[in-house]
């Protein structure tokens, strides 16, 4: 019998044999409003950190960048899967919407929405799955110039690019290695983050903020 060499057969074959490689640890969805920024930082650690990817996707949002849109795509993502991507309906313990403040008119619609879906989805083992926004005020690049400087006060979004610039002179939106630039100051980013969120919280725009560390933390513990 001629061997099946269809597309649907190879997609099939592929998700077997990623389903197969898949570890013991929580499987995370991380859907992003950035197409390349957040994306390439969250596979960079999931690459140093040797995390499988069946266990932690990374995708950017489909239906727009809006944060209302990363939030639906997230849910949509997670409750219908993609077999192009070789995502399986509700195969995750864990999903995040990562999603900056800017001037996004959205944004506190986002916050609730995620808000709101918190433990009420149920993945393929019928369990209650973490959904969180992890939001940026102004943007994710305060996550990173938080590895350089202590940020106490309110920034626009351009100052806190221009301020980065002076650390990682050829930073640009969906500028590869990243992390390995910033991760000797991890820990340090970590606490003035952590710092910041006793301070304020996603809603006190436009007050400094981020929970990019809360993700960070769980991807570079994930496997423990």
């Amino acid at each position: 019998m001629a061997r099946d060499n269809s597309p649907k057969e190879r997609q099939k074959k592929q998700l077997e044999r990623k389903l197969a490689q898949r570890a013991s640890y929580d499987r995370v969805l991380i859907v992003s409003e950035g197409s390349k920024t957040e994306p390439n930082y969250f596979r960079e650690i999931r690459s140093n950190y040797r995390l499988h990817t069946a266990n932690v996707e990374v995708r950017p949002s489909e239906l727009g960048t809006e944060p209302i849109q990363v939030v639906q795509y997230a849910k949509e993502l997670f409750e219908k899967g993609d077999r192009h991507k070789s995502i399986q309906s509700r195969a995750f313990e864990r999903v995040y919407a990562v999603f900056d403040r800017d001037d996004h008119r959205t944004y506190f619609d986002a916050l609730n929405q995620a808000a709101a879906l918190d433990g009420k989805l149920r993945n393929d083992a019928k369990q209650p799955v973490v959904f969180k926004a992890i939001a940026s005020v102004p943007s994710f690049e305060l996550w990173l110039l938080l590895h350089f400087d202590d940020i106490q006060a309110p920034l626009h979004r351009d100052e806190v690019l221009r301020r980065l610039r002076q650390y990682i002179p050829c930073y640009e939106k969906g500028t590869a290695g990243v992390f390995a630039n910033t991760r000797d100051s991890l820990v340090t980013a970590s606490q003035r983050a952590e710092r910041l969120a006793l301070r304020f919280t996603a809603f006190d725009d436009p007050e400094p903020y981020t929970a990019i560390v809360e993700l960070v933390r769980l991807l570079t513990t994930l496997r423990g």
